[in-house]
């Protein structure tokens, strides 16, 4: 799986690299199956997916033949930045998972992938914390990433984020 997934990012990077050394140059629609290949990449639960998603988030022009819908309502109705951390750009690789494999007519069978990758995304965030904050963050990751599996979107109240904080309070003997 990981050199498949080397594999397309590389083969993307070269796509990339051609488009802009060529600019004259009309490329063809990209296939389905390409389009499918680079969603799928662009949606893993890892690092290297993440970068390489907000790579392409920079230079969607690059991508234009795919078609792909780079729109997001970034956290719906639930805040963006809960408490201060800051979800944004997690939400934002989500609604593209969302957004294009729905598209693409195979949702379903994708959803929990993309789920799962915006929990990692989520993680991400939070492991730039230590301590109390890590522990508050973590547990809004994980509110924000049962909203979106369980309703399809995040639908995260004010109520569920103050008792995440207080949960992770509680973890450190600091409850109220």
């Amino acid at each position: 799986m990981r050199t498949t997934l080397k594999t397309m990012v590389v083969a993307a990077a070269a796509v990339i690299g051609m488009q802009a050394a060529l600019p004259g140059v009309a490329f063809a629609a990209a296939t389905e199956a390409q389009r499918v290949a680079q969603a799928t990449a662009w949606s893993q639960a890892t690092t290297a997916s993440r970068q390489s998603w907000d790579a392409g988030r920079q230079n969607q022009g690059a991508w234009a033949d795919y078609g792909f819908d780079w729109s997001t309502d970034y956290c719906s109705t639930s805040p963006d930045k809960p408490l201060g951390f800051d979800f944004k750009l997690s939400c934002h690789r989500h609604d593209f998972g969302y957004r294009n494999f729905k598209a693409l007519g195979i949702f379903d069978a994708n959803k929990d992938r993309i789920d799962n990758a915006f929990l990692a995304d989520l993680r991400a965030v939070c492991d730039g914390y230590s301590g109390l904050q890590r522990s508050t963050c973590r547990g809004l990751a994980n509110t924000y990433y049962e909203a979106v599996r369980v309703f399809g979107f995040t639908a995260v109240s004010e109520e569920q984020i103050n008792e995440a904080a207080q949960t992770a309070l509680a973890e450190f003997g600091l409850a109220s």
